[in-house]
């Protein structure tokens, strides 16, 4: 029965063409022209209602699970371009007033807080579905969803019932990985959150700033070597990808968001682990698509270098998957 309902689940689904690298770091959702619809009435929704009831909730959450980034003059970008397209240089100083970010991306936990006060419902319980990595998935679900990958990056697979809280499918749950970073959440779940705490997503500046430590023209939060003394300094794919992971790193997957300190200001798992939402549209041409930074752990030097500072990648605003999360920043 269960298969046979995931069958008929996806007759609706298009193949969705990754439209920039090979790599499906931008797997966006193909919306049908009642999917539109029900985004309008929600964007409605949350633009009538929202900001009333999460300005009750701002004296409630401070600034301790959060760090100051001091105002200074920063680097942001990189004259060192390793990816054409994705318009990474040129390296320039630019001045960053004062604010605060997560040490920690957002976890489960501090999501399901959110989802039971609010009563909030993510866009991929909206929509019915979300994108699951290959290794995730066994070989007989595959088969039957093969003509349900993305073209271009076919380790993805959209799969219906996936959620923030059935991360690998219906079938499976975060009730073991409540300290894991939330996964399958929209620009527009992460802006919800944060917004509801009083806070914001931080500018691709702000996230640069805040990776960079303090440091300039540094590669990675820490440095510039991957591996200082060997050290494995950040969740990112070990191994042949996308068949083989060899979790030298400890994780196949998303790791505890408290995990892998990574800089002087005292940042966990600012690369690595989860893409991360940004404020920023990727271009003023198309507004809709957002910046998000810091790649995941399915990134890999030979094919997604995207775990370094001045590297950034873009999805949609409603679009949602298994690698893809966010902090929230707050102005000082």
């Amino acid at each position: 029965m269960f298969v046979a309902f995931i069958i008929l689940s996806f007759l609706q689904f298009k193949v969705i063409s990754n439209k920039e690298t090979q790599c499906g770091c931008d797997v966006n959702r193909v919306k049908t022209e009642s999917d539109i619809r029900k985004q309008s009435f929600y964007n409605s929704i949350l633009a009538n209602q929202c900001p009333v009831k999460y300005q009750n909730k701002n004296q409630e959450y401070g600034t301790a699970e959060m760090v100051l980034i001091p105002q200074n003059t920063y680097q942001f970008g990189t004259d060192e371009i390793v990816i054409d397209s994705d318009q990474e240089g040129p390296r320039r100083l630019v001045f960053v007033e004062k604010f605060y970010i997560d040490k920690f991306e957002v976890s489960n936990k501090d999501f399901s807080i959110f989802t039971k006060s609010m009563n909030y419902k993510t866009e991929a319980e909206k929509f019915g579905d979300s994108f699951v990595f290959t290794l995730f998935l066994n070989n007989t679900l595959k088969e039957q969803l093969k003509d349900y990958r993305v073209m271009q990056a076919p380790w993805w697979y959209k799969v219906s019932g996936t959620s923030w809280r059935n991360p690998y499918g219906p079938d499976s749950s975060i009730s073991d990985i409540m300290d894991h970073p939330v996964i399958h959440v929209s620009w527009n779940d992460a802006k919800a959150y944060c917004a509801w705490r009083g806070a914001r997503l931080p500018t691709e500046v702000e996230w640069e700033a805040a990776c960079r430590g303090g440091r300039y023209n540094n590669t990675y939060p820490w440095g510039d070597k991957l591996f200082p003394n060997r050290k494995y300094m950040a969740n990112i794919w070990q191994g042949t990808f996308p068949n083989h992971n060899s979790a030298k790193d400890g994780y196949i997957g998303t790791n505890p968001v408290h995990l892998f300190p990574q800089n002087d200001f005292g940042l966990h798992n600012i690369a690595g682990n989860v893409w991360e939402w940004t404020e920023d549209v990727w271009s003023n041409d198309n507004p809709n698509e957002k910046v998000k930074k810091g790649g995941s752990y399915l990134c890999h030097r030979s094919y997604c270098y995207r775990y370094r500072c001045s590297s950034r990648s873009h999805n949609t605003d409603d679009s949602s998957a298994g690698n893809l999360g966010f902090r929230c920043a707050k102005s000082a």
